[in-house]
């Protein structure tokens, strides 16, 4: 007598007397199933692990325009303009920021722990320089008064400075401080010349 029941994957299976032909039949109609199974899960997988490499990396353009904005914000680059060329029409620091104000920041010292560095910039043109050298000597400031004038549309000069630096690149809410030939400073320390407002 011949009765089947079902396997553990729905297939009917002879439990009883049967023949080796109907057992190769239905391995036959097992095994392309057991394969479509796998096939279906890696294909899941494929799909699930490239939907999220491409959420992660969407737009790299987007990523990397963003981050050059944050650059901008903190250091801008200092690119100087001719000082014969018509600066009038040109978007420049001198016509579009608001400078007055007051910057402040801890400059390197080569003697000494750093020097506190304090900009005050006027709207008649005039500024107060008061630099402190920490760790070094009473800790006493010293005060430099004078006009400042713009050299180009991005970069002024403290007036009646001598042997020390007395250009500045101004920048959003920030003056840098540049070396004695006015060019801007490089290396691991060029942050610390960055005046903050």
């Amino acid at each position: 007598m011949l009765f089947s029941s079902y396997s553990s994957n729905g297939y009917a299976l002879a439990a009883h007397n049967y023949n080796p032909r109907i057992k190769l039949g239905i391995a036959f109609a097992i095994f392309p199933l057991k394969i479509a199974k796998m096939i279906a899960e890696r294909f899941l997988v494929v799909i699930v692990a490239a939907s999220l490499l491409w959420s992660c990396n969407q737009n790299p353009q987007t990523a990397s325009k963003s981050n050059a904005t944050e650059a901008a914000d903190t250091t801008e680059e200092y690119i100087p303009i001719d000082a014969t060329s018509d600066t009038s029409d040109m978007h420049n620091a001198q016509n579009s920021l608001d400078i007055e104000g007051t910057y402040k920041g801890i400059t390197p010292c080569a003697d000494c722990e750093g020097i506190s560095t304090e900009v005050t910039l006027k709207p008649d043109s005039t500024y107060i320089l008061k630099t402190t050298y920490l760790g070094k000597g009473d800790g006493q400031s010293s005060e430099q008064k004078g006009s400042f004038t713009w050299i180009d549309g991005s970069t002024i000069e403290l007036n009646d400075m001598k042997d020390a630096p007395s250009k500045y690149f101004v920048g959003e809410n920030t003056l840098t401080q540049l070396d004695m030939n006015g060019d801007k400073i490089t290396g691991e320390l060029a942050d610390h010349y960055v005046l903050k407002k």
